[in-house]
């Protein structure tokens, strides 16, 4: 669960702001669409191998650079 603590005489969107980043960061959206639909098992496969060829493009692109 995401939370924080709000200081005395904070502002309420300084707080807002502080708890979207808290939220963002934890990747609880981020899960709750993963989960929202079911993928197929290929379908997982699939995109876990393009993710690596990707992964692996952008760290060759790093090398040359």
């Amino acid at each position: 669960m995401v939370g924080i603590v709000l200081n005395e005489n904070e502002p309420i969107d300084r707080a807002l702001k502080r708890f979207k980043k808290k939220y963002e960061r934890s990747g609880v959206l981020k899960e709750f669409k993963k989960r929202t639909f079911f993928t197929k098992p290929s379908v997982k496969k699939r995109m876990k191998k393009v993710k690596a060829i990707r992964r692996s493009q952008r760290a060759d692109a790093e090398e040359k650079m």
